[in-house]
């Protein structure tokens, strides 16, 4: 099953990714008499890191004049953005490329199977179902798609079919079930191929149990083979993109940020939670989904909320303003090559998931954190008691204490009141109070002198 999505711009691939390819890619030019081969596998999960690998093999093949790159494929799908990089990538491309099938090109899979310009299936194999769909959270089915997305990637099959000479029409019948073919598929249903049928209907036009027998079908079987396997950084790159790890990167990421908002100075939290968000937009980055307006809308969120929390008084537009430019930046992060209204609502209840987690999380380890034993080893648990000399208030305050007077400004709340014929800065105990109103002090917090209404007035007011 892949995820539905329609055509989006894709962001420019940043310096880092090429430096990163470069260090790891290291074409092996051939001999000019010598026939080279290039094999990749294709398995598992289609997804956005799998892209830059393909790139990189059909770059090092050329650079090495190889005669053909082979894609030996055994997958049951993933991201249609994938699969379409990789299928323009294979269309773009001046080799021979040649899909082998050994065992099954299933959704995203057959997209890459009919970008290839030779399909090679071993015996057993399928091809098609490549019907989009939704994917929902962890758990729950996928949903059905728009008309609008099934009908945009049936005419992307159909277009590839077309440029490889393929039957169109069997191509379409892959993605929407509407498309019925008399003698081969019944409206209402999927079509997938067996090996014998791909072959028959000419979808398929070698038939092969291993890879030595497709390169004797196509002429190489004297042909120097050279497999290609990812480099730590496309391997690692795939994990951190991975939904689960993304997922997790962005819940720790704000997790770590706004523990340490309560913790004075910045520390191991703070640290945690930027090399979190830092990791997140390093992968997706590469793969061409965060792009520099992205980094800047999740900056600009921070901020705000920063000043929310440490500059403005309350919870206003500035911290509203700031939790959209977060969701924003990230969800938009996690979509590529465009997105349909469902696959970015899903975007931002991922995004939107990931902030509510951490801020159970936070709150849960703001209560208990400082009972743990770990978190008793980082907390100053000594008390600085009154009696041992140690006071936050000014001493003579204190005289001030269960003295009445009066209010000679608006309080609101804070101003200025009259004890004993002294004006006294005052604030309130958080109602506003009117000039010329009674007041009594009930406390001394640390350098405030509180004050509340009083019943009646001890000195009156000279005017």
């Amino acid at each position: 099953m892949w995820q539905s999505i329609t055509p989006r711009k894709f962001s420019v691939m940043g310096l880092v990714c090429l430096t990163v390819f470069a260090l790891n890619a290291k074409p092996l030019l051939a001999n000019p008499s010598q026939l080279v081969v290039f094999v990749a596998p294709i398995e598992g999960v289609i997804d956005l890191g799998l892209a830059p690998f393909v790139q990189r093999v059909l770059d090092e093949a050329t650079a090495a004049g190889a005669k053909a790159v082979i894609l030996e494929i055994n997958t049951f799908g993933g991201r249609v953005d994938a699969a379409v990089v990789i299928r323009d990538a294979l269309l773009d491309s001046k080799l021979l490329t040649v899909a082998f099938i050994n065992k099954r090109a299933i959704s995203a899979g057959a997209l890459i199977s009919l970008a290839s310009e030779k399909i090679a299936m071993a015996d057993g194999s399928t091809i098609g179902a490549a019907t989009p769909v939704q994917i929902g959270l962890p758990g729950t089915p996928a949903q059905p798609v728009e008309e609008k997305t099934v009908s945009y990637m049936r005419k992307e099959f159909r277009a590839t079919a077309e440029q490889r000479n393929r039957p169109p029409l069997i191509a379409e019948a892959m993605v929407d079930a509407d498309v019925e073919i008399p003698d081969v598929i019944e409206k209402s249903k999927l079509l997938t191929l067996t090996t014998k049928e791909a072959l028959t209907l000419k979808v398929a036009d070698i038939q092969a149990n291993d890879l030595k027998a497709v390169l004797q079908s196509l002429n190489l079987a004297d042909a120097e083979i050279r497999h290609a396997s990812e480099t730590w950084a496309e391997s690692l790159v795939r994990f951190l993109t991975h939904p689960v790890v993304s997922s997790l990167l962005m819940t720790v990421g704000i997790l770590g940020i706004m523990l340490e908002m309560r913790v004075p100075g910045f520390g191991v939290l703070g640290t945690l939670g930027l090399v979190s968000l830092a990791l997140f937009f390093w992968g997706h980055g590469l793969v061409q989904l965060a792009g520099l307006e992205e980094f800047l809308l999740v900056g600009f969120g921070l901020i705000l909320v920063g000043l929310e929390i440490f500059a403005i008084p309350g919870f206003g537009i500035a911290g509203i303003l700031g939790i959209m430019a977060l969701m924003g930046g990230l969800g938009l992060s996690l979509i590529g090559n465009g997105a349909t209204w469902d696959s970015m609502l899903f975007a931002l209840g991922q995004v939107a998931l990931s902030i509510l987690v951490a801020i159970i999380a936070a709150l849960i380890l703001l209560r208990y954190f400082p009972r743990l034993p770990f978190g008793k080893r980082l907390i100053l648990e000594t008390n600085l008691q009154a009696q041992e000399g140690y006071e936050s208030s000014p001493t003579e305050d204190h005289r001030w204490l269960g003295k009445q007077g009066l209010a000679i400004s608006d309080l609101r709340p804070a101003g200025i009141a009259r004890f004993d014929g002294e004006r006294v800065d005052v604030v309130s105990d958080g109602t506003f109070i009117d000039a010329g109103q009674p007041l009594e002090v009930v406390r001394i917090d640390g350098n405030r002198i509180v004050v509340q209404l009083a019943t009646s007035p001890s000195e009156k007011d000279p005017a």
